[in-house]
């Protein structure tokens, strides 16, 4: 199957465009948030180049944040790039749990490809499964509990243009599958 990111771009008009004021952009140098401004009304969800994994990714980030972060670049999240401290690693980890897990089931719903990521490569050296294990863990709260709105009605989009056919299957989302 072929993922192409203009796909997402369009599902995402067509789920959140008129409702959230908000549109999907491929292109960038790296992932951005930038809420409506003085030079363009709509809020951009800015995804690097035409990678289908950070559109999804950065999509995923939206969908956690509230409506005062989505005022704020980047929704006001602090953020260190790759080479991070180990303490620095666990604040890192700390807020990817939601997001990442909502890519899983994103990823899951597009029959996509997904793995967690650390995103520090050249950082001190951290043990993974402690993170795996909550991204997990929430992808089960969320099947359990309920997928709220947005990324729910997300994952629909994905699975009607992806896998009209199937649904998402709470026994896929294991640790051993990570």
């Amino acid at each position: 199957m072929k993922h192409d990111s203009q796909d997402l771009v369009q599902l995402f008009k067509h789920c959140f465009a008129d409702r959230y004021n908000t549109r999907l952009v491929g292109g960038g140098a790296e992932p951005i948030y930038l809420p409506a401004d003085a030079e363009d009304p709509m809020h951009r969800i800015v995804f690097t180049r035409d990678y289908f994994r950070s559109a999804l990714h950065e999509i995923a980030h939206w969908c956690v944040a509230g409506a005062e972060r989505r005022k704020r670049v980047d929704f006001g999240y602090w953020y260190a790039p790759d080479g991070r401290t180990a303490e620095q690693q666990a604040a890192f980890e700390q807020v990817e749990v939601k997001p990442q897990a909502l890519e899983w089931l994103f990823c899951a719903a597009a029959d996509h490809a997904f793995c967690v990521s650390l995103d520090n490569l050249s950082g001190e050296t951290t043990d993974p499964a402690p993170f795996k294990r909550r991204v997990v863990e929430q992808v089960q709260t969320y099947l359990r509990e309920g997928i709220p709105e947005r990324p729910a009605c997300f994952i629909d989009a994905l699975l009607n243009h992806y896998r009209p056919d199937g649904g998402l299957d709470p026994a896929a989302f294991t640790l051993d599958r990570l």
